[in-house]
């Protein structure tokens, strides 16, 4: 049996989705019923892997709210990330990034950090604005752990 949960809650008009866990062949999206919605959130931060059978999944249960004016992901971590860049439809027509991880390391202290990046803030409109420096537990500072142009590819 999957480890996938779905917390769902509806506020101000908008249906909230957090979703954790791993969205594989035993990922289950019947209690998140979406076709009527006309506004979506879904928190993606807790998902912790994604295979084949769970983009199938994924992608059939996203097309029941082609009527919904906007589905908006929020800290979309590199699992998803790589799935948006990859495959036609993971994220709709009316889809947009709110917000998403991105991998830094240290090759000093070879510690990893996954940095939030915000829309309006760290990235826009095709554009991106890293912060100015991210530090590992030395104060050292890291670098980007991707290569960028395939990473942002989704901003264009």
């Amino acid at each position: 049996m999957s480890s996938f949960v779905i917390e769902a809650k509806e506020q101000d008009g908008i249906l909230e989705f957090g979703f954790s866990g791993q969205i594989d062949e035993d990922a289950s999206f019947d209690t998140a019923n979406i076709s009527a919605a006309k506004r979506v959130k879904i928190n993606l931060e807790n998902v912790s892997a994604i295979n084949s059978c769970g983009i199938r999944e994924w992608i059939k249960w996203i097309k029941t709210a082609s009527g919904a004016e906007e589905i908006v992901y929020q800290n979309c971590p590199k699992v998803i990330v790589d799935q948006i860049n990859m495959v036609a439809g993971f994220l709709p027509e009316n889809g947009r990034v709110e917000s998403f991880y991105v991998p830094y390391y240290s090759e000093e202290t070879d510690e990893e950090k996954m940095v939030l990046f915000k829309s309006g803030v760290e990235f826009s409109e095709g554009e991106v604005n890293p912060p100015g420096d991210v530090k590992d537990s030395s104060g050292e500072e890291m670098e980007m752990d991707i290569i960028e142009a395939k990473y942002f590819k989704f901003l264009k």
